[in-house]
């Protein structure tokens, strides 16, 4: 493999070892200080690593694909059959881990089901996803705001296998009332999906590497500092304040309600939604996992300048310093196992117990384990199952329906 094949690939999984890491501190660190604020890990994580995670996917995506030329003709097939497999796939490892009890809100549903809707659109080039991206980050929240009120109210949480006699209940929270709602995450999707179009490894071995992408990282940080400024001069202002919340403006005032809209439930955001009936303006919010116009577009393009960032800090390093980042970020290449891991371990299936020191003891573990894979030369237990498996339907499916002569 040449340098800047292994760069690519150093460069997209170091971005997947930040979001892995950034959701497990979200999970196991405190997310709100004992005045109510937000911690450091909320100001920086919360609602950004899952979105980082959603917009690698994309990337990731748009390169089993064809990258910068989209599959054509017979191995379009071939690649729709072995990705609908490991979207299927990630859907059962999501509902299995959904069984624990962890706690947490897990994602995995929700990203095989988002694989699946990327399928749609896998012929499309960069400038199309892109566009599309931006429509949907608009005009989802405003169609989730018009549904939800006729929708069942939440009541699934984390889907688990059980939950599948109930499709049509199930269904409405993948895609309108949970925890990440596939109808406005589409839009991560699409993001990554146009950023994956780009020929990032024509990119990485020619002169403008670096300019392109720290170009990329200063967009990216760029449009989530205009949007988060913008979204919170529209909603300081006082008659905005007064619609999200008449109740409390009423009884304390615009500043509790501000207070409210900036660190709602104690940092950790909007759980994925904007109150179901309410004011118009709550499409103005930019609080985590709110689903509102601003919250997409904000961590949507913090995600795209860490991913720039980290393609960026890449291209500078060579030879040896190459290879140490790369066992470094080794979580980052099996981010589906060592994921599960960390749920597992947050569970009561796993040690370590809970106690001082729990969260230090699964960084480690997973550092530990994503390192010892790389000096392996081996991928995580379920990226091989996912792969082997999606790919030998696909084959069979193929030959089976191939004409002999």
């Amino acid at each position: 493999m040449t340098e800047a094949a292994r760069f690519r690939l150093v460069g997209l999984d170091a971005a997947r070892w930040v979001a892995l890491l950034g959701m497990m501190a979200t999970h196991l660190l405190p997310m709100a200080q004992a005045d109510g604020s937000n911690t450091w890990v909320a100001t920086v994580f919360a609602g950004r690593a899952a979105a980082l995670f959603a917009v690698l996917a994309g990337v990731t995506l748009a390169l089993l694909t064809g990258g910068p030329q989209p599959v054509r003709g017979p191995e379009l097939a071939r690649v729709r059959i072995a990705q609908s497999v490991r979207g299927l796939l990630v859907v059962l490892i999501g509902l299995a881990l959904g069984e624990t009890d962890s706690g947490l809100a897990i994602i995995l549903v929700n990203y095989g089901v988002l694989f699946w809707l990327g399928l749609l659109v896998v012929r499309l080039r960069a400038r199309a996803l892109g566009l599309l991206a931006a429509a949907v980050a608009v005009g989802a929240p405003v169609g989730d705001h018009l549904l939800r009120p006729y929708l069942p109210p939440r009541g699934v949480g984390v889907p688990v296998f059980g939950d599948l006699l109930h499709p049509l209940h199930l269904l409405s929270e993948l895609f309108f009332t949970g925890y990440y709602p596939v109808t406005c995450w589409a839009a991560y999707l699409l993001v990554g999906m146009a950023l994956g179009r780009l020929d990032l490894r024509r990119i990485s071995a020619g002169p403008r590497a670096l300019p392109v992408f720290g170009g990329i990282a200063v967009v990216g940080a760029a449009v989530a500092a205009v949007t988060t400024v913008v979204s919170h001069a529209l909603t300081s202002r006082t008659s905005v304040l007064a619609r999200l919340d008449p109740a409390l403006y009423r009884e304390r005032g615009a500043r509790a309600v501000l207070e409210q809209v900036d660190q709602p439930r104690e940092g950790v955001g909007y759980f994925g939604q904007t109150p179901v009936r309410g004011s118009w303006d709550w499409l103005l919010v930019v609080a985590p996992h709110s689903s509102t116009p601003f919250d997409l577009v904000q961590s949507a393009a913090s995600a795209v300048g860490a991913i720039g960032l980290a393609l960026a800090l890449t291209h500078l390093l060579h030879g040896r310093v190459l290879r140490t980042a790369a066992v470094v970020t080794g979580a980052g290449r099996s981010t589906l196992t060592l994921y599960s891991v960390h749920v597992l371990m947050t569970s009561s299936l796993l040690p370590p117990s809970p106690g001082p020191g729990f969260a230090i003891v699964q960084v480690v573990v997973v550092l530990a384990l994503g390192s010892g894979l790389v000096l392996a030369r081996r991928r995580g237990p379920l990226e091989a199952l996912v792969t082997e498996v999606s790919k030998g339907v696909a084959d069979r499916f193929v030959a089976a329906s191939t004409p002999r002569t």
